[in-house]
């Protein structure tokens, strides 16, 4: 390989790839350094991209169960577990071809290998040090088991979870955030008997109140045993049980899956030789360019403050690249930066919850509408869906959108799109929406905050 480069990225994720490529877009000699057999991280191959496709089967799945509502029956419904791992490979396999297509298009060099930086800000990779001349680190997360649990046999994390070769006929889920709802709602609908555990007092306990009391409605009518205020403790795991201890109960399952947290994945990458500082959560210390505390060195994703996303972590990714480049960068919005949940019903949200704006002070107006209120929920077979915005009643400021129900994930991108345009609620209102859509419903919460909701 050879000896420099403009640019070393070191992991091969959403956000290190779309680095590496943006770098090379602005004539950057740029390599990526991945310790995996395959490029595109963590997500393409063990998280978001396995993840969603089990679950786009199981969305399927549970289209055909309500088949009789639109007068279609179905006969000898069944699930081939093995096609849908089949069919996880190779959607997993597309796309992380896709990437290897685009390094060869942009000319970046892949090298293989563990990473970790020198004291003089290169990268040695084995017993070779290549010079960069910018470095990004964009190695991403490890899961944390929880106390008195390690992982390994039937003490899943999610990226274990999601790759399984069997259905199994019982899986308690430790964790009711986004990854654990959505482990939780994908096997319980393939016909899995799935205990849910969330040691706070609610599902989805980041998500606005309103949208995480509609989450905990729907969950348990998919089958899902749920309990709120509840921990996973005693944890014993046998060759094919595991045993545990939630509350006043005794539960034994075939898995248990950890979905309780993530923590930087740091320890490889010799961070205190070459000048690299953590803060006090252990994450990489950087500034609103990605810059750390080393100089020709920047870091992005799961390594740094903010929202754990692949989309956040590929806009750092190029935030740091400009910025390395000489380019004038602004740093990101975290507010502004959509969440996406993928459990049925779907969840998108963005910006500030009802509570944290009353916290924050601001006089705040919120809409709300259903689905049903818009002749897409009926038509679509969804009426219990809930849009709501938060806002701020003097200027119609948009602080939040919250959505739970069908294609929330991409009906989200309406409510930030306006706010990054500088848009406010009253905006929403009055802008024309196709009819009928379930964006009719968005429109309609916004009417609401603005006090002239018309259907509803």
């Amino acid at each position: 390989m050879p000896d420099s480069y403009d640019c070393v990225v070191i992991g091969s994720g959403p956000g290190g790839y779309v680095a590496a490529i943006r770098a090379a877009q602005l004539d950057m000699k740029t390599a990526v350094v991945e310790r995996d057999d395959v490029v595109g991280g963590r997500c393409l191959n063990y998280a978001c991209i396995p993840a969603k496709a089990v679950l786009r089967c199981a969305d399927i799945l549970s289209e055909v169960d309500h088949a009789g509502d639109f007068g279609i029956e179905v006969d000898g419904r069944s699930v081939d577990f093995a096609a849908v791992g089949q069919r996880r490979t190779k959607v997993i396999q597309t796309l992380t071809g896709g990437v290897g297509s685009l390094f060869k298009k942009n000319k970046i060099e892949l090298i293989q290998g563990e990473a970790s930086l020198t004291a003089d800000a290169n990268v040695k990779v084995g017993d070779d040090e290549v010079e960069a001349g910018a470095v990004v680190l964009a190695t991403g997360s490890v899961a944390r088991p929880i106390p008195g649990t390690e992982f390994g046999g039937r003490i899943l994390d999610t990226a274990g979870a999601w790759l399984m070769d069997e259905l199994p006929g019982s899986m308690a889920v430790v964790g009711a955030g986004a990854s654990g709802t959505e482990v939780a709602s994908a096997y319980a609908r393939l016909g899995t008997e799935v205990l849910l555990l969330e040691g706070l007092d609610r599902v989805l306990p980041t998500e606005d109140a309103d949208i995480a009391k509609v989450a905990a409605r729907e969950l348990p009518r998919q089958g899902i045993d749920l309990h709120t205020g509840t921990l996973a403790e005693n944890v014993q795991a046998g060759d094919d049980k595991v045993t545990f201890t939630h509350g006043e109960s005794t539960a034994e399952v075939d898995y248990l899956c950890i979905a309780t947290g993530r923590g930087p994945d740091v320890g490889p990458l010799g961070l205190e030789a070459s000048g690299v500082d953590l803060d006090e959560h252990g994450l990489v210390k950087v500034d609103g360019a990605m810059r750390t505390t080393r100089k020709g060195v920047w870091a992005i994703g799961d390594l740094v403050h903010g929202p754990a996303l692949a989309h956040k972590a590929s806009d750092e990714g190029i935030v740091a690249v400009e910025d390395a480049s000489g380019r004038e960068v602004h740093p990101l919005d975290y507010d502004e930066i959509p969440r996406a949940t993928f459990c049925t019903p779907n969840v998108g949200s963005f910006g500030l919850t009802e509570e944290q704006a009353r916290e924050a002070g601001h006089d705040v107006v919120v809409g709300k509408v259903q689905y049903g209120a818009v002749g897409a929920g009926a038509v679509y077979g969804d009426r219990g869906g809930l849009i709501k915005v938060v806002g701020d009643r003097r200027y119609g400021e948009l602080l939040g959108g919250h959505i739970v129900g069908a294609r929330a994930t991409e009906l989200i991108q309406e409510l930030v799109n306006v706010s990054a345009l500088e848009g406010g609620f009253p905006e929403v209102a009055r802008i024309v929406h196709g009819h009928p859509t379930l964006s009719e419903a968005v429109m309609e919460a916004a009417r609401d905050a603005d006090g002239w909701l018309i259907h509803g």
